[in-house]
């Protein structure tokens, strides 16, 4: 008898174990065939579906199906990756333990392969700053007033062993949340600064080490558009707002990234010396 579970398994990743309320929540679906034959997947919209429990076996409100569709063909002896975020389809805003499914409908063999449970928790942050903003309306746009939202940062404990700075973007009164982003790592004495530029970017610079700053610059979306690393040398890093509405950092040295340098070109590559 043909064991499918034998041939076809699949497994689920989480990049980590903690979460905040209507944080993004990106799973990877990884589908491993060794049926010694191909398999047809992605061509139904159910093709991949997913549940979520709770701790107690309640399971979670899914608001809609999250978009799988799209056709590929695992060959035998392969892996095949599927990334889905959960958030934006199943309401994830209660503290607690959960753990996700996936299933897998193979319909060449019209039967259905599931993964073990992949558990992870949602854990509560600490308020430590809000400010409502007024979105900027788009190029050639004004005959409308502006949209408002809130920015919120907040701190909490990732596996009560690293303090981690987060922000929120939502509406005004907060019932609504767009995004929320883990920034990074943060001290429990750092004391934060935030500035708002003239485009409604939210500037944030906290100590994230013993002599270590983390800045970073967050859209009206939620996106960090940004993130710099400065050393405290002879002055302390300060965030300071020019005349223009323009937000800089003043003091420390900045950390150089890979793509600050430019690359080594090998002799072949540069052009001939000009000819007097």
């Amino acid at each position: 008898m043909f064991n499918v579970s034998a041939q076809v398994t699949v497994s689920l990743t989480l990049d980590q174990d903690q979460f905040l309320p209507s944080e993004s929540l990106p799973v990877a679906v990884h589908i491993t065939n060794q049926s010694g034959q191909p398999l047809h997947l992605g061509a139904d919209p159910d093709w991949l579906t997913f549940s979520v429990e709770a701790a107690d076996n309640f399971i979670v409100v899914k608001n809609s199906d999250p978009p799988v569709r799209g056709e590929f063909e695992l060959d035998s002896s392969q892996v095949a990756t599927k990334r889905v975020d959960l958030v934006p389809y199943f309401d994830l805003r209660q503290p607690g333990h959960y753990r996700i499914i996936a299933t897998v409908h193979l319909k060449d063999w019209n039967t259905d392969v599931t993964s073990p449970p992949r558990g992870f928790d949602v854990i509560d942050g600490a308020k430590l700053w809000s400010q409502v903003f007024g979105v900027p309306l788009p190029a050639g746009v004004s005959n409308r007033p502006p949209e408002v939202r809130k920015y919120t940062l907040e701190e909490a404990n990732y596996l009560r062993l690293q303090l981690r700075m987060y922000v929120q973007v939502s509406d005004e009164s907060g019932s609504t949340i767009f995004k929320v982003r883990s920034i990074g790592p943060m001290v429990s004495f750092s004391q934060p600064e935030e500035q708002l530029d003239r485009s409604s970017n939210l500037h944030v610079l906290y100590q994230s080490g013993a002599s270590s700053f983390i800045y970073s610059v967050i859209n009206p979306d939620g996106d960090i558009v940004r993130q710099d690393i400065y050393d405290y040398l002879d002055v302390h890093p300060r965030l300071r707002v020019g005349d223009d509405g323009t937000v800089t950092v003043f003091g420390g040295i900045r950390r150089v990234k890979p793509q600050d340098v430019p690359p080594v070109r090998s002799p072949e590559e540069l052009s001939p010396p000009a000819k007097p």
